[in-house]
């Protein structure tokens, strides 16, 4: 290069740029966060220090995940990028690929064993959930008693159904200790306070915020629980252990509250559906009763007595026809037969009526062999309060009180002592 070239500062950044990009692999950075500028163009502008020294970093499109994280000027951090060069100032900056609080590393990689170890136990597979209640009647909350996710919650509830039980187990849902709480919760409900289903609950956080979610203590007792378990745990974009093993995953609080107890509405427009469905068969059975019913009448057995008849008027009619000298031998014979038919017409009818005289007579036999003055007359008697009229069938009613005794044949005055 010639010594006696004269350049321009463009020409000198573009040229550093190249060195710098071209010399240095995409590193991870552990550092500080000193300044922070989550633009609205969705770009993250901030500085990264160490005791001694400060580099500018820039997160192209990374507002969505400083926000999700919770990014805020103090926090330790670990950054993942590629140095670079911004021609326009001459400035070098980290072009940030990745950002994570500082040790997530190690969380994520705890994470993913035990989801593994898990996985291979079985705990994660559809056969062994248990089916959610559609209209629980009591609900164990094991949450914190502050929390905003128990404010939704119960918000939703008492819109919806306010008149379902619920039960609340408090308990720390982040820090040490929290896992083991939660635990105990799900572990109290299924040994002293029985419940219809478990709700474990808190709202979003970064990974160390919803570890106690991801600890095996934890996920054992999801496990373990004869209660159906859900789990409505952080943000809709967050998962946990717990997600996994619990027998329904939910995305936030109020996702739960909605999951476990469906709008009054939906349930009014079910049992309408229901009711038009049976509506609809049953008419569906009439008529089909009704085809039957058509079918018999017009059956030869319905039809003979009024055949009979036109017979018997065809009958006559050639008679009349063919036989005129007959025709009083005929209209005799024809009346002959009406006063047999109306003579056992007499006969049926009196019949008829001691067949159902004999049958109430039986009925009445047997009701007066039921009724109480038969009881009585066997030696038994009714004891009564003369002042109230009231049946004493407990000895505590007769205690110190004048009382009097129904036999078959009269009444006796009694005094108890």
């Amino acid at each position: 290069m010639s010594q006696n070239k004269i350049w321009k500062i463009g020409e000198i950044n573009s040229a550093i740029k190249e060195l710098v990009e071209n010399s240095l692999m995409p590193i991870w950075v552990q550092a500080e966060v000193g300044t922070l500028n989550i633009h609205q163009s969705g770009h993250v502008y901030m500085t990264l220090k160490d005791q001694r020294s400060q580099l500018r970093a820039v997160f192209f499109n990374g507002a969505s995940s400083a926000r999700q994280m919770h990014l805020k000027v103090g926090d330790q951090v670990e950054v993942f990028g590629k140095l670079t060069v911004y021609e326009v100032r001459g400035e070098y900056q980290l072009s940030v690929r990745q950002i994570r609080p500082l040790g997530l590393g190690d969380l994520q990689r705890r994470f993913e064993e035990l989801k593994a170890k898990l996985e291979s136990e079985g705990l994660f597979e559809a056969d062994r959930k248990k089916t959610i209640p559609l209209l629980p009647e009591s609900i164990a909350l094991v949450t914190s008693p502050g929390g905003a996710a128990i404010r939704d919650f119960l918000q939703i509830i008492e819109r919806r159904f306010p008149n379902i039980h619920i039960q609340i187990y408090p308990s720390p849902v982040q820090g040490q200790g929290a896992a083991a709480n939660i635990a105990a919760g799900i572990e109290f409900f299924n040994r002293v306070a029985k419940a219809d289903v478990i709700v474990l609950t808190r709202g979003g956080g970064s990974m160390e915020d919803l570890w106690p979610f991801n600890e095996e203590i934890l996920a054992r007792a999801v496990a373990l629980s004869e209660i159906p378990v859900i789990s409505a745990v952080g943000h809709e974009i967050d998962f946990t252990i717990c997600d996994f093993v619990a027998d329904m995953r939910v995305p936030t609080p109020s996702a739960a509250a909605e999951l476990v107890v469906g709008r009054r509405e939906e349930f009014e427009k079910h049992l309408q559906r229901s009711e038009k469905d049976l509506k609809s068969s049953l008419q569906f059975v009439l008529q089909e009763v009704k085809s039957r019913l058509k079918l018999a009448s017009e059956s030869h057995v319905f039809r003979e007595p009024i055949h009979i008849v036109h017979q018997k008027q065809q009958y006559l009619d050639e008679l009349v026809k063919n036989f005129n000298i007959a025709l009083e031998r005929t209209l005799r014979d024809n009346d002959l037969r009406l006063q047999l038919v109306s003579e056992k017409l007499k006969s049926i009818y009196p019949n008829y009526c001691r067949l159902m005289h004999s049958k109430l007579e039986g009925l009445t036999g047997k009701l007066d062999a039921l009724g109480p003055q038969n009881v009585l007359k066997r030696g038994f008697a009714i004891i009564r309060n003369p002042e109230t009229n009231e049946t004493i069938t407990d000895y505590k009613q007769a205690s110190g009180k004048e009382l009097q005794a129904t036999l078959s044949n009269g009444t006796i005055d009694l005094i108890v002592k």
